[in-house]
């Protein structure tokens, strides 16, 4: 499979602590050479060649409005962005959360080194650092500049399947339970509840690398490659081990989800309440809800991060969620459960903003894709006399504001608004 030659392959760790430099450089930055490629591939055939297959599987419906006569006559109806969910298949929306999850934990990555070394509970004095800046430049200095994105590949491979359920999951489950709950507005308790059930597969998918990611980004690791970790920690922990920090992830991140969720959608009510594809508010949304879940969950963050990493100076091997806090505490007391929330915030911000506005850069470049070409293909043009009532379209009738938005129709651009 493409992962196993990624992993096997491709992938020579950066150094270790007085090992070649230059080699441990060179093989890192291959490593981040060949993903890129593969990103830059992916990337431009993902709306021609991908989403031509997704085509096959459902028709583009059309967008019908009630309008003044004279702004419609026989203009073609454009596609509606927030209809995606209707007319698209599942593969859709797993194709554009995989990419977004990948481009997210790639660019991000060194900070989210920084973030692990900041949470560990008794560092040693090379690895004291006063904040995020300092830790990556004492980071590049000591260890060689490819040192913070160790561990990449396998990040990588986790969370193109993770964010892929991820998102699928949720648009479904969004729709599905806004029905039952609020039909035809939105429901910030069936965001959220969608948000706590995708969170379910993603860490499921995700967990294993996550161990597997914080073991090779902390200080002095001895593993030199993700194979030798992967084989180390099944060696001496068993298959377990992988997975000793579900519960906590979950504890985590289901009210990280939620809260994120339903900010996000509360904050794109604000700052875009027509629903139009809008690159700045889905950023600045995205942004503002990753800052605020980020840094009420970075207790559970710091005690993730010690089942996984289990540091020596934890005193034995941590196990549950109660021993961990416990430790964290006998450590360092109070401020030791906020140990790293400057970096955890400043990885979230520009992380969550990045995976919401490419994924709903992809939602949105699918859906024109299909439009064009079912206009392409000679679908007929539909002429409304005056004053006549189209029906609604089926595809936008939960939507929070599909009453508002068929009142006016731009003389411009034919957008409905």
């Amino acid at each position: 499979m493409e992962a196993d030659g990624f992993m096997s392959r491709r992938l020579m760790s950066a150094e270790t602590p007085g090992g070649n430099g230059g080699v441990a450089g060179a093989s890192a930055g291959a490593e981040i050479r060949w993903l890129g490629g593969r990103m830059w591939g992916a990337s431009e055939g993902i709306v021609g060649g991908l989403s031509s297959r997704i085509g096959l599987e459902s028709e583009l419906q059309t967008v019908q409005v009630r309008a003044p006569a004279e702004s419609l006559g026989t203009l073609e109806p454009e596609a509606e962005y927030e209809c995606l969910p209707q007319y698209a298949s599942t593969s859709t929306h797993m194709l554009a959360g995989a990419v977004a999850g990948i481009m997210e934990h790639c660019l991000m990555y060194p900070v989210d080194c920084v973030k692990t070394r900041m949470q560990s509970l008794q560092p040693e004095p090379a690895a004291r650092y006063r904040n995020v800046v300092d830790a990556l430049w004492r980071i590049v200095r000591t260890e060689g500049v490819w040192r913070p994105m160790r561990g990449l590949n396998v990040t990588a491979t986790g969370a193109g399947p993770a964010h892929a359920l991820y998102f699928a999951c949720y648009e479904k489950l969004k729709k599905t339970l806004g029905d039952v709950l609020h039909p035809g507005a939105n429901s910030h308790l069936a965001n959220g509840a969608a948000g706590c059930v995708a969170t379910l597969l993603h860490d499921a998918a995700m967990n294993p690398a996550e161990v597997v990611k914080q073991r090779m980004q902390m200080y002095n690791s001895p593993h030199r490659h993700v194979l030798d970790c992967m084989a180390a920690v099944w060696r001496k922990e068993g298959a377990g081990a992988f997975y000793r920090s579900y519960t906590t992830q979950l504890t985590m991140n289901v009210p990280f989800q939620a809260l994120h969720f339903m900010t996000y959608e509360y904050l794109q009510e604000v700052l875009n309440p027509h629903r139009q594809y809008n690159p700045g508010s889905h950023m600045a949304s995205g942004a503002l809800a990753g800052a605020l879940a980020a840094a009420a969950t970075t207790p559970l963050d710091v005690c993730k991060t010690l089942l996984n990493t289990q540091e020596a100076a934890s005193g034995g091997r941590v196990s549950g969620l109660a021993h961990a806090f416990r430790t964290v505490y006998r450590l360092g007391g109070l401020p030791a459960y906020f140990k790293g929330v400057q970096a955890r915030v400043i990885y979230q911000v520009p992380s969550t903003a990045i995976s919401w506005s490419v994924y709903e850069f992809f939602k949105y470049a699918i859906t024109q894709y299909h439009h064009e070409k079912h206009l392409r293909e000679g679908a007929p043009r539909t002429n409304h006399p005056p004053g006549s009532l189209s029906a609604p379209s089926p595809c936008c009738h939960n939507h929070p504001n599909a009453g508002r938005r068929s009142r006016h129709v731009s003389p411009t651009s034919h957008k409905t608004t």
